[in-house]
């Protein structure tokens, strides 16, 4: 879901210097994969989503990997190190990039906190032009986070972190999230005045809560629609659990666009699917990178589809792979089949089981129905590719074509040595191996003569 621009210039700043030692891994933890992209990913589209003006990232642990991973996009970094704490965090990030207009708005997201959606940011910056703006949530056990602590009027008057409440405190419910937005000339000076009084000796982000109630400048909380857009990742099995959420809503969005799912908790989109109407996807489905489906479309089970676009009409049968392909109306493709970057098929065009497909375009009406493989490949309209055919575009050093003409066909087991062209309506003979050119119109074959020889006896074992 994406928002309107902030109407301020918006400085987001994404705290992303932390180990991540519960994840158990070499790897920083905002490079782990969440519906198949790191989850920095996720939140750095949030801050293009709401029009940000400049977006700074802080990076330490695995400082390295990170700025690599993002290296093309439109960030900052700045490095903190040691890490010691959030509030020393946006503190080095603000001093990093100075001020551009007096009426910056400076937003505070984590980098492993990937879901928030759009809409609640900017439903919390725009509580932020004259106030300490905070995104709180209320759950059920909120052991371990920082309580929201409240004036009797219902005014928020600090953050308490779980380790330095009292037993009281702890009671509390309504819990700081950690994003939080603020003028920056404010939360600058603020930041400038922490001290590290606490059980970690730690400068933390949310004693600016305290400040601002001294300084009597207006704190404001708002809360996201649902729970899951501020969950953190720590773990591997959290990581685990937010993917399901994430699939889950992905799925419910198809469902309401008018694609029939056969089990909304068996399908996994790691990347962006377009679907038409009256698309039907079976289970255990998985599309990656940048998928279009037209509609009336059928994917079977266990399908993986990666970059591709199915023209309307398609039937794509049981455990077919996809990748990089463009595919006609009203194909039939699998089931195992496997379409590799570069084919591109025409309309009705049959691919059938164990045929393997690289670099080749297919025109229409061409079937390769059986065990076959087609590679750097030109095939013209209504071409039969029969069972166990081969291009063999591979000569150990470079790469050669097949040209296949329109109404050719081509017999079983036949080997088409490239580069080599077979004419219009042209028969290979099966088990041919063809290295020169076949001529139009006519029967060409290439096998050993058959002979019979009488008499002769099979070989067998001596007893």
């Amino acid at each position: 879901m994406s928002a309107a621009p902030h109407a301020r210039p918006l400085h987001v700043v994404v705290l992303a210097a932390g180990r991540g030692t519960r994840m158990a891994s070499a790897r920083p933890k905002v490079l782990h994969a969440l519906a198949g992209r790191p989850l920095l990913a996720h939140v750095l589209d949030a801050a293009t989503a709401l029009g940000a003006a400049r977006v700074t990232v802080v990076v330490g642990h695995g400082a390295d990997a990170v700025e690599q991973a993002f290296a093309g996009h439109a960030v900052h970094f700045v490095r903190q190190e040691p890490q010691r704490g959030t509030g020393e965090a946006v503190r080095i990030a603000l001093d990093a990039q100075p001020a551009t207009t007096a009426d910056e708005t400076v937003l505070v997201l984590y980098g492993d906190v990937p879901l928030t959606q759009p809409s609640t940011l900017a439903a919390l910056v725009a509580h932020a032009h004259d106030a300490l703006a905070l995104l709180t949530v209320e759950i059920a056990d909120p052991t371990g986070y920082g309580r929201i602590v409240r004036d009797a009027g219902g005014a928020v008057r600090a953050i308490v972190e779980h380790k330095d409440a009292d037993a009281a405190t702890r009671a509390i419910r309504e819990i700081n999230t950690g994003l939080l937005a603020a003028p920056r000339p404010w939360l600058h000076a603020a930041l400038a005045r922490l001290e590290p009084d606490n059980a970690q000796r730690e400068y933390y982000l949310t004693d600016v809560v305290r400040q601002a109630a001294d300084d009597g400048l207006s704190i404001r909380a708002s809360q996201p629609a649902h729970a899951w857009e501020v969950t953190g990742v720590n773990s591997r099995a959290q990581l685990a659990a937010l993917e399901r959420t994430l699939q889950h809503t992905i799925a419910q969005a198809l469902l309401d666009a008018g694609v029939s799912l056969a089990d909304p908790a068996r399908i996994d989109v790691r990347g962006t699917l377009a679907c038409a109407q009256d698309v039907s996807i079976d289970v255990g489905c998985v599309f990656e990178g940048s998928v279009e489906i037209e509609a009336d479309v059928t994917i079977g089970p266990y399908c993986v589809l990666k970059d591709c676009r199915i023209a309307r009409g398609t039937r794509i049968a049981a455990y077919t792979h996809v990748d990089g392909a463009t595919i006609g109306a009203d194909n039939r493709v699998g089931p195992f089949a496997r379409l590799r970057p570069g084919t591109v098929l025409g309309a009705d065009v049959h691919v059938g089981n164990f045929v393997e497909i690289k670099a080749a375009q297919f025109d229409a009406g061409s079937k390769a129905n059986h065990l076959a493989y087609v590679g750097d490949a030109t095939v013209g309209a209504r071409v039969n590719i029969g069972a166990g055919t081969i291009t063999c575009n591979y000569d150990g050093a470079h790469k050669h074509r097949t040209v296949i003409e329109d109404d050719a066909f081509i017999g079983s087991d036949s080997q088409l040595v490239a580069p080599v062209r077979v004419g219009r309506g042209a028969t290979l003979g099966a088990g041919t191996t063809l290295t020169k050119d076949a001529p139009p119109d006519a029967l060409t074959v290439s096998r050993a003569k058959q002979i019979t020889v009488t008499g002769w006896k099979r070989p067998t074992k001596e007893k």
